[in-house]
């Protein structure tokens, strides 16, 4: 009886801990400071997007050819300067990019929230007019995803999206539960069975932070018309799904859709 107490309130305990500290299990943002755009690329541009609820956000802006933006919403790690070569192939095919970071990200003020990333991303777009493709790694998948049920976009990239936050940490945790646990739910495949607007889903075969089966999930639960994009034998942070010539194709593919 003494062990299986001690059991229990070491269980409570972790449980209690997991509860409090679970958001720096799930955002861990590189928040040391980026360098300029036009460091990155030339004609590049700093700007600043304002938060509804009055954060100052540093961003990036691509000048392009095309009259068809491509909003960039990273995944749960690093910052903008992670994604500078996905920026890079992008404008390469004359794409004017906005290459936003999160609230504590990349230097950004604040700290990182289902709310307040929905309320970055909402700040994104409005510093945008025009067609606009939302393209969302990983996390940022479900952003974007949130972001289109409000205000739909010309077109919807999901790079390795999940189900839902909890089925992705069922994986990473499955001792743990999870769904019980979470504060921060990213109801992903929920809210894209209402997005209307053509939607391309691209994952990596051999993706071990989420699982093929989830991002396969998430594409029969497009309520618009969807086209799925398996990159043979890619995890989820090899080359080829951050900037590879796939990624980059399945983009050009699905502006002129548009």
């Amino acid at each position: 009886m003494r062990i299986l107490l001690t059991v229990l309130v070491v269980a409570v305990v972790l449980i209690g801990l997991l509860w409090v500290f679970q958001r720096r299990l799930i955002y861990l943002p590189d928040s040391g400071a980026v360098p300029s755009a036009g460091a990155v690329l030339p004609g590049g541009r700093d700007v600043t997007l304002t938060t509804s609820d009055g954060l100052a956000l540093g961003a990036w802006y691509f000048p392009g050819t095309r009259d068809i933006t491509v909003l960039v919403a990273g995944g749960n790690a690093g910052n903008r300067s992670s994604r500078a070569p996905l920026a890079a192939a992008l404008v390469r095919e004359g794409f004017p990019v906005l290459l936003m970071d999160y609230r504590g990200y990349g230097g950004n003020p604040g700290s990182p929230s289902e709310e307040g990333l929905a309320r970055d991303v909402r700040a994104a777009r409005a510093f945008l007019s025009g067609k606009v493709i939302y393209f969302g790694e990983s996390l940022g998948a479900a952003v974007v995803t949130a972001l289109a049920v409000e205000r739909p976009p010309s077109a919807l990239l999901l790079r390795s999206p999940f189900t839902d936050l909890a089925d992705a940490g069922r994986h990473a945790y499955p001792f743990l539960p999870v769904r019980l646990l979470l504060r921060d739910r990213f109801p992903l495949a929920e809210q894209l069975a209402s997005v209307r607007v053509p939607t391309t889903i691209v994952y990596g075969s051999r993706d071990t932070i989420v699982p093929p089966e989830l991002s396969r999930t998430v594409a029969a639960s497009a309520g618009g018309p969807v086209t799925l994009v398996e990159v043979p034998g890619a995890d989820h942070n090899d080359q080829v799904l951050l900037d590879g010539a796939a990624l980059v194709a399945a983009v050009v593919k699905l502006a002129r859709s548009v």
